[in-house]
């Protein structure tokens, strides 16, 4: 017994040495240690307080790095020089520092009070500085040391959103034709609305800012092309630039309109409210820029995301109504700025499709009962002028109709902002809170879908979720941002 005891005891405590955070191994002098006592207070104080933010993964061993799909995806290559591995871990860096500044600022102050200063009270400013000086210290103290790159290679990778023990407890295997059957006859239900077209109704036309310039094809390939100037060959035009390609193909939408439930706009955190509100009468889409990987070469990608208060129920018991609803549009550009493709889906990640244009020829899917690529309609190639053009319907919000269409804008205009906002938004007593909960969701828009997608495997079916957290299939493993999403279902022309 005692000898048993001794065994389980020794497994336990291998387990915890295999588990728990890799402390660093380089904290020797007294600024590294400071440093090190800096995060693990930080990170204690961001847990406690329950301000973490998900968009990006943190990177065990690492606490001044995060990671997300696109980036982990660079692996040897990042590793391949100095060069490279100085870029790849500024991002890594620049990440994680994005991250603390928005979970500094959902502090509550007595948090802010509670981290380590020889000196004096911190501000929440002098907190981000000193956690960039020591991200910097730090990463620098590893990255001189073998072991600890081979360590930050292994570690830098970001778990996908599906539960393996949920899809064996679940049946999945026995379910995953009944689910297959279910997403195509969803699918053919999407066709058949595509060939009828946009139902009749009360339609409101939302046009998007004017663009500040209107660049030739030929301006945006070249800002594109230098863009690129940098060890890891990433797309990254400057602010302008970028806001100016954020405008220039900016959908328009055309919202049928039954009641408040569809009419978009600002989140905001109303007095006591558990749920984040939608304003209407501040007209946003939140706009985002990401990036994925074709072949060895980087696209850049920018996507847009509509909230509206809520889905209504059609019905009692309706297993889809709930708090808060949306669409995440996306275009993805050749590296001559006109786009390749574009996709859509609901910000809990279901009802993913794809509009190619002639410029994306799509891949058979390997498997026939997974989701691979669902394309309701083709696009043809943007010519100058033209804009998208998104039919949503009422209630659902479902997208019921895309086409392209040049001089369809109208007086009625919204706003780009930068979808990084609904990570630490104003509540009405002064503080600052996020969207979205440490898990990625946003809590209490679970719908009562999730207990019948529970064997998929995907932890709340249903409920919104932040970038990066967006699983988007249930038969199979998809992610919304996957950094080999396209290289993998569609050969781009890009010549």
């Amino acid at each position: 017994m005692k000898r048993s005891l001794a065994l389980l005891l020794c497994v336990l405590a291998l387990a915890g040495c295999a588990t728990r955070e890799r402390l660093p191994d380089h904290v020797l002098g007294p600024a590294a240690r400071d440093c090190a006592a800096w995060y693990r207070t930080l990170d204690e104080q961001v847990a406690s307080a329950g301000v973490r933010d998900a968009q990006d993964s943190p990177v065990a061993g690492f606490p001044y790095f995060r990671v997300n799909r696109f980036l982990a995806s660079y692996g040897s290559f990042a590793s391949a020089g100095d060069e490279t591995l100085r870029a790849w871990t500024d991002r890594l860096l620049q990440l994680d520092a994005t991250a603390r500044r928005h979970e500094i600022a959902n502090l509550p102050a007595e948090r802010v009070d509670r981290l380590p200063d020889a000196e004096a009270r911190l501000s929440r400013g002098s907190a981000l500085k000193r956690t960039a000086a020591c991200g910097r210290l730090l990463r620098d103290a590893d990255l001189a040391r073998p072991e600890s790159r081979e360590a930050l290679f292994e570690q830098a990778q970001v778990p996908d959103d599906y539960s393996t023990a949920r899809r064996v407890l679940g049946l999945y295997a026995l379910t995953r034709h009944a689910f297959a059957e279910g997403v195509r006859r969803y699918e053919n239900a999407t066709l058949a609305a595509y060939r009828q077209g946009p139902t009749a109704g009360f339609v409101l036309r939302y046009s998007p800012p004017h663009a500040s310039a209107s660049p030739s094809r030929e301006a945006m390939a070249a800002t594109l092309r230098q863009s690129t100037r940098n060890p890891l060959a990433i797309p990254e035009p400057g602010d302008a630039e970028l806001e100016t390609l954020f405008a220039l193909h900016a959908p328009v939408l055309d919202v049928e309109i039954t009641g408040e439930h569809d009419r978009f706009g600002a989140l905001r955190w109303m007095h006591d409210a558990a749920v984040p509100g939608v304003d209407p009468s501040d007209l946003v889409v939140y706009r985002h820029a990401a990036w994925t990987r074709y072949r060895g070469r980087v696209l850049l990608q920018l996507a847009y995301t509509i909230w509206f208060p809520e889905r209504p129920p059609d019905s009692p018991g309706d297993l889809y109504a709930g708090a808060l609803d949306g669409l995440t549009w996306r275009v993805t550009l050749a590296p001559d700025g006109e786009p390749l493709v574009y996709d859509s889906i609901h910000p809990c990640g279901c009802f993913h499709l794809f509009f190619p244009t002639p410029r994306a020829r799509a891949l058979p899917a390997p498997d026939p009962l997974e989701e691979w690529m669902f394309a309701p309609k083709s696009l043809p190639r943007l010519a100058p002028g033209e804009r998208p053009v998104l039919r949503v319907a009422s209630r659902t919000h479902a997208l019921i109709g895309v086409t392209l269409q040049r001089g369809a804008e109208n007086l009625a205009r919204y706003a780009l902002r930068p979808y990084d906002e609904l990570r630490s938004l104003q509540r009405m007593d002064g503080g600052h809170r996020s969207a979205f909960a440490p898990d990625g969701l946003i809590a209490g828009t679970e719908r009562a879908e999730r207990f019948l997608f529970w064997p998929m495997g995907i932890a709340s079916a249903g409920a919104m979720r932040q970038w990066g957290r967006h699983a988007t299939a249930f038969v199979g493993r998809r992610h919304f941002d996957d950094a080999d999403l396209f290289e993998r279902r569609f050969v781009f022309d890009l010549d």
